[in-house]
């Protein structure tokens, strides 16, 4: 690698170009931008020192990607318009390659220029719209516009492929797309540039093994800084990357320019003061061992039909994960964090039923509605304000809520997973959260257990009733006879006649049918099976009436002409039918017709079972229809509970 030693244009202090598409080198003595040109080296003017930060990036820091090796060696801090910085750092790849590591709340983007086309016009940086779709950009992935913005350079260290000049501002626009596809058009340049290239993790770098690098203290002790409203003392956890903090003796607003203070305004406290579940400063294990500490605190408030309804958003800080969310709402918890816009399929449509598609699952609106900042406590990682409004929308499936915020310059999408107060407390250390009330719109159901594990038993009934019918046979008519009962003496004296002998199977139950040719009268017959051998009797009534006529509402009919009655089993032998009766036209004799069938399917223990087992899952449906009742309720777009797509545990 050839090196251009040079001495600084500014202080006459040494400087080397170690890299062959070095541009302007940063003097380590006196922070000016040194540029590299034909005529020799020029002096572009002092850039500030870079606000260091817990990072775990650095200058000479080397590590892999794609299997080539690279090394950083230059970084550019810049400044978003409306507050918030970031870093560029640039890589020197040992086979040649130029690439542009940012670095933004916690997040890495690789990307390297990409040429494009020849005949490819970008749309001009007026006429691109949020999540509008660019064409002509050669990407593996279809690439949406995220956010368009203007930058500042307020910051270098180290060398620079670029012609950076200090304070110059720069418009931009960021893309995304699927499979973490990142991209970049620069239109400092004309035509704009495009750098494409993804999001990438420490371990795809092969920096798995990096730690944060300490701050200086000077910058990191509360003796350092101090409220300019009122010299309270004040420790920011990220004064690289904060852009506002309250001041907790005064209750002002403070700007945070790369760790320096200004006063901004006096915070208008809300009329009752909001009573934080958690403190600024906590720190929590969630899942995956990951420890964040709460910077800031936030009071949200969405007005639907009329009604106020507030919650509490937290801050959380890992250096080497960046910014999350906890909200908590109505007593219930969620753990934020962002998620790629271009994974996330919408139709634009926001009204009853719409839905958003993401990672496989669907997600029903909840509510869509301007969300506006009550109150703050902590620092921030961008300009926040008391009035603050953006437009957030969200979408659920349980135990997951799908969440867009969005401006005219910028949208953003989260991913937000429900918490139970026990997972919270755990996290914390703490105890004795506020229960919460109502239900949550991403509140999973936990009551499955009854209509899932409940229909076990009627699945196990079904089974043993399919196996029973044909282990113990279908119903056989074992015997059936005509009897006469002659003439009766007088309308009291009934008549008898025996049937004929016949054979009983032991243990199956019986049925006895008997018919008469009664009409618009009755015949009340009762029937005793004898036992031939025992001359136990087995006794059964069987009336019969059947009557018919017409009436206003026309023709009617009641009862029949054949009746049954059914007994449990009987010992096995022979039995004889004894038939006595006493019938209205008991001066005519009456012809009996009787049936004798075993093993009869009656159902009827079959039946309350089936009812009795039925009970708990039909309870956990009703439960489950309760809960999404209440969920849908309180949502912009209420909805029937049977249309809802939340998941159940």
């Amino acid at each position: 690698m050839s090196v251009l030693a040079a001495n600084c244009p500014s202080c006459a202090g040494p400087i080397e170009f170690k890299s062959g598409s070095t541009l302007v080198l940063v003097c380590p003595y006196c922070r000016s931008a040194v540029a590299r040109t034909d005529r020799g080296l020029e002096d572009l003017g002092k850039v500030a020192e870079i606000a260091e930060s817990q990072s775990p990036l650095k200058l000479g820091l080397k590590g892999s990607y794609s299997g080539n090796k690279f090394e950083l060696t230059g970084r550019a801090q810049l400044k978003h318009e409306s507050g918030g910085y970031w870093d560029e750092w640039y890589a020197t790849f040992s086979n040649g390659w130029v690439g542009w590591l940012a670095e933004a709340q916690g997040r890495f983007y690789l990307t390297f220029y990409q040429p494009l086309p020849s005949g490819t016009t970008l749309p001009t940086f007026e006429q691109l719209q949020v999540s509008q779709q660019v064409a002509g950009i050669p990407s593996p992935e279809p690439l949406q516009v995220a956010e368009k913005g203007v930058a500042t350079s307020v910051a270098a260290d180290g060398e620079i492929p670029y012609q950076l000049v200090p304070n110059e501002q720069s418009q931009y626009a960021d893309l995304v797309g699927k499979n973490n596809a990142f991209g970049t058009i620069d239109y400092s340049m004309n035509p704009p540039w495009v750098f494409i290239g993804h999001q990438v993790s420490m371990e795809e770098l092969g920096l798995a093994d990096a730690r944060p690098v300490e701050r200086e203290a000077k910058r990191t002790t509360a003796a350092s800084m101090g409220c300019p409203n009122c010299g309270g003392p004040l420790a920011l956890v990220a004064p690289d990357k904060s852009e506002r903090v309250t001041c907790p003796n005064c209750n002002s607003l403070l700007d945070v320019n790369q760790g320096n203070l200004s006063y901004f305004k006096t915070l208008n406290p809300p009329p009752n003061a909001p009573d934080f579940a958690l403190r600024v400063g906590m720190e929590g294990t969630f899942p995956g061992d990951a420890k964040f500490k709460i910077i800031g605190a936030v009071v949200r408030s969405v007005t639907v039909d009329g009604i106020t309804y507030f919650w509490h958003e937290y801050l959380l800080y890992n250096p080497m994960i960046g910014f999350r969310w906890l909200v908590h709402s109505d007593n219930h918890w969620n753990f934020v964090e962002p998620v790629n816009p271009a994974d996330v399929t919408q139709s634009g449509i926001f009204a009853a039923g719409a839905t958003v598609n993401y990672n496989g699952q669907t997600f029903k609106i909840f509510q869509d509605a301007p969300a506006v900042v009550e109150y703050v406590q902590g620092e921030f990682y961008w300009r926040v304000e008391q009035g603050e409004t953006v437009r957030a929308a969200d979408y659920v499936n349980a135990p997951l809520m799908l969440s867009q915020e969005a401006t005219a310059n910028e949208v953003n999408w989260s991913l937000g997973v429900y918490m139970t107060n026990a997972e919270i407390e755990k996290a914390f250390g703490i105890a004795d959260l506020p229960k919460p009330w109502s239900v949550a719109p991403n509140q999973p159901f936990t009551g499955s257990f009854y209509y899932t594990w409940g229909l076990l038993p009627l699945v196990a009934l079904l089974i043993v009733a399919a196996v029973m019918i044909p282990l113990s046979g279908m119903t056989a008519t074992i015997f059936s006879q005509q009897v006469e009962l002659p003439p009766m003496a007088n309308a009291t004296t009934a008549q008898t006649v025996f049937s004929q002998p016949f054979d009983i199977k032991p243990n199956r139950n019986l049925r006895i049918t008997a018919s008469a040719p009664v009409n618009n009268s009755f015949a009340e017959l009762d029937i005793d099976l004898i036992n031939d051998q025992s001359q136990e009797v087995e006794s059964v009534n069987v009336p019969i009436e059947y009557y018919t006529g017409t009436d206003s509402d026309g023709a009617w009919s009641e009862g029949g002409q054949s009746q049954d009655a059914t007994i449990s089993s009987l010992p096995g032998g022979k039995y004889t039918l004894r038939v006595e009766g006493t019938w209205q036209d008991w001066q005519q004799p009456m012809p009996v017709s009787v049936k004798v069938e075993q093993n009869v399917n009656r159902g009827v223990n079959f039946c309350c079972a089936f009812v009795a087992l039925l009970l708990v899952p039909l309870f956990g449906l009703i439960r489950k229809w309760s809960f999404e009742s209440s969920r849908w309720k309180d949502s912009m777009f209420s909805t029937s509970s049977d249309d809802s797509d939340s998941s159940d545990e």
